[in-house]
């Protein structure tokens, strides 16, 4: 399983976002996470409990004073610095502060770079997190399916999770956010289903986010038995709002 070890690390080739820096806030070399999605690169979170503590807004500031004008003197390319990592980024305490210092250094030594956080949206309540969202580039936000549910199978969330309040909150970004979904079949999940794949179209238009990603597998899973979607399946799923404008990122 795919684990980062630094603060700040690559940058790497992104499916998505190009030549992605990472930006990982969670533990090093561990995993936390408040879902134990079957898919995740990470692994299982019960394999990376072992990881150590979070960086705090210091230890994110030196890394990325580190990092960062090396790139820039260099002339590496940087498209996006990506909040990913080791798990949810925004379970980190310091998680607002270190988006202000992020973009204070990316507007010192990378402005071309924008700043895109992938979430699953699930911390949106807590204080600071969704002005610090707003204040991002790409607020890349999460939901893998349409009912609480397909949630249990695909995500595993932690216990109390509720889709009604996870949407409550998306739609206070009045749609200036890409919301993000994996497409799969296997463990009980199957896009080509078709309430399935209705509840979620009718979830999109709800939200009507900016953007729409759908991506399916890349790696190794920690569920076995996964299978990913074709990019010709993917885009029959999604023709529906393609048809109503809706702007539709695919990634195979």
């Amino acid at each position: 399983m795919l684990r980062f070890s630094d603060i700040v690390f690559g940058p790497v080739s992104s499916r998505r976002l190009g030549s992605s820096l990472g930006v990982n806030l969670l533990p090093p070399d561990g995993k936390f996470c408040n879902f134990d999605c079957i898919y995740c690169e990470c692994g299982w979170n019960k394999d990376g409990l072992k990881g150590g503590k979070m960086p705090d807004a210091a230890a994110v500031r030196a890394a990325m004073g580190e990092k960062f004008p090396v790139l820039a003197s260099s002339g590496v390319k940087v498209d996006s610095i990506t909040f990913s990592g080791n798990g949810e980024p925004t379970l980190n305490p310091d998680f607002p502060e270190i988006i202000d210092i992020t973009v204070e250094m990316r507007d010192r030594y990378l402005p071309g770079a924008v700043i895109s956080v992938l979430s699953n949206a699930t911390m949106l309540s807590r204080p600071g997190v969704m002005d610090a969202l707003r204040k991002v580039d790409n607020p890349v936000l999460k939901i893998d399916s349409a009912t609480d549910a397909g949630a249990r199978l695909i995500n595993r969330p932690y216990p109390g999770y509720h889709l009604d309040t996870v949407m409550r909150n998306l739609m206070e970004f009045d749609g200036d956010f890409i919301l993000q979904t994996m497409f799969l079949r296997g463990a009980g999940i199957d896009p080509s289903d078709k309430d399935w794949i209705r509840g979620w179209t009718d979830t999109v238009e709800l939200l009507h986010p900016r953007e729409v990603m759908v991506y399916t597998i890349d790696r190794a899973t920690p569920e076995k038995g996964l299978e990913k979607l074709t990019v010709k399946e993917m885009t029959e799923l999604v023709k529906p709002l393609i048809d109503k404008g809706f702007k539709v990122q695919i990634r195979g």
